[in-house]
């Protein structure tokens, strides 16, 4: 079963993407940055931006009926890796208790205000009462 979900950002739109794709058991969430995709608006900072793109990542997951704790690989990119580690304080409450296998790259993004893009992979497990 492969399924698209969308978030309503009109980068999907104009590109022509998914925010993620469901693929049987597989949830991969395209690379997120810190826009808020109701208003297209996005903060300055890096660590809000980070918080968005969680929140983001969030959305599509729970679209896929999964949850953070499911991610199993997670790649950041942002184009100076000085802005890194004032996110990890983010990166941790989102991630350490589950500790998926990770990845930074310094590079360029789409948009001169993008500051973090986070990109994750994860895997839907059977829950209780979700018919597994």
């Amino acid at each position: 079963m492969r399924r698209a979900i969308l978030s309503g950002s009109t980068f999907e739109e104009q590109i022509g993407y998914a925010r993620a794709v469901v693929d049987d058991d597989w949830v991969h969430v395209s690379g997120t940055t810190g826009f808020d995709y109701s208003t297209m608006t996005i903060a300055d900072g890096v660590v809000a931006q980070a918080e968005q793109c969680l929140a983001n990542i969030t959305a599509a997951l729970a679209e896929a009926d999964c949850t953070l704790a499911d991610v199993v690989r997670v790649t950041y990119y942002l184009p100076d890796a000085a802005d890194f580690e004032p996110c990890w304080p983010v990166l941790r409450r989102a991630f350490a208790e589950h500790r998926p296998a990770a990845t930074m790259l310094e590079c360029g993004l789409a948009d001169p205000r993008m500051r973090i893009e986070i990109e994750v992979t994860a895997r839907r497990r059977p829950r209780a009462g979700h018919g597994g």
